[in-house]
């Protein structure tokens, strides 16, 4: 459930973070002028000059798709966009992985990064959604953990002795750093939609940005070193470690598979998202919920944003959603034989090289019409 209060008449404050040395990765995406998400933009930025003079490094801040509060969290806090764009980036790599043999394949061609997929309310908007705020606050938190970033350290709060036979060192993910830096920004513009009209996409867009989160924070691990003669652990020490970000995309892909179509209810003040069937079970804060079924991603539609799959690989032996009876939506599929050169009859040779023959051998490739 979520519930979104009444406008907040006092002035919030505003958080502020570190800044970050490290520079940015060079993608070239082009600009997403969709309502949803639009700090993505930041993707087609090469880099942040952290040398640079004052003016041309909060140029970076002023672009128009950030909102007002989401460009004053980066002015205040130049460095950690560095972080964000990163996150971003893992967040396209992780879905795209995620999604590689389905018919939408989290696509970011086109126009606008994920093309006009963001502006429908289904659940592959609602994956994306997780997935990025996700993946910021888990960049974010591990250059925390590096040192990368001035005023966040480890996490030093877990630092009482325990009586499982261990002690707390070595360096605790500072989760919390990086899930609360995530919400300041990566909800800026929905909270406030939320909070001044009761958006229900806002709200959708909300949830799904915790339950990504959540899902992080929930999986946080023990992580333990022995230390004794011979290595008879005698002591361990141990600290809590971030879970790796591919294992927070397969949960986050098995909440896609049970995503929850919710609708909003009006209750006085305040509105909700409650489940369209009343017989399914509420959901928690780490299912994702979305407000329009999806399109079934097999033709080319401008509106709804699926590319179709005309010309896309599949598997003819599979009868998964891989497979050329699936993927291409019963429109057949054209077989192809392709040679391929690969090094094969590899032999080591003391000391110290590999020596490889050249083979080449035939491939079939299945593309769907």
């Amino acid at each position: 459930m979520v519930l979104i209060c009444p406008p907040v008449l006092k002035r919030t404050t505003t958080m502020t973070f570190p800044l970050m040395k490290a520079g940015f990765l060079f993608l070239i995406f082009c600009t997403t002028s969709s309502a949803e998400m639009r700090w993505l933009a930041l993707l087609r930025q090469s880099s942040v000059a952290t040398r640079g003079a004052v003016h041309e490094r909060v140029e970076i801040c002023n672009i128009k798709e950030l909102s007002k509060k989401q460009s004053k969290i980066c002015q205040k806090n130049l460095e950690i966009m560095n972080s964000v764009r990163l996150g971003a980036e893992l967040a396209i790599q992780e879905c795209q992985w995620q999604f590689k043999s389905r018919r939408w394949n989290c696509s970011t061609g086109g126009k606008r990064i994920f093309g006009k997929i963001l502006k429908t309310a289904t659940r592959e908007a609602a994956f994306v959604h997780s997935i990025t705020a996700a993946a910021v606050a888990h960049v974010v938190t591990r250059a925390c953990s590096s040192g990368q970033l001035q005023r966040c350290g480890c996490d030093r709060t877990v630092r009482v002795k325990p009586s499982q036979g261990f002690e707390w060192s070595g360096c605790s993910d500072n989760i919390a750093f990086g899930t609360a830096f995530s919400k300041s920004f990566v909800d800026a513009r929905d909270l406030r939609r939320a909070r001044k009209k009761s958006k229900p996409r806002a709200l959708m867009n909300l949830h799904n940005n915790e339950a990504g989160r959540k899902v992080l924070e929930y999986n946080m691990k023990l992580e333990c070193k022995c230390h004794g003669v011979s290595g008879s652990c005698e002591l361990r020490t141990c600290w809590r470690a971030m879970p790796a970000f591919r294992e927070v995309g397969i949960i986050l892909k098995e909440k896609f598979n049970g995503a929850t179509e919710v609708k909003p209810i009006v209750s006085g003040k305040y509105t909700k998202l409650e489940p369209v069937n009343i017989r399914f079970k509420h959901h928690t804060d780490t299912d994702l919920v979305y407000l329009r079924p999806s399109p079934n991603f097999c033709e080319l539609d401008e509106k709804t944003g699926s590319l179709g799959t005309h010309g896309r690989r599949c598997n003819k032996t599979s009868r998964a959603i891989d497979g050329c009876e699936l993927l291409c939506c019963s429109r057949g599929y054209i077989s192809q034989n392709r040679s391929e050169r690969e090094r094969c009859r590899c032999k080591f040779h003391w000391c110290c090289y590999v020596e490889c023959q050249s083979c080449v051998r035939t491939v079939e490739i299945n593309t769907c019409n």
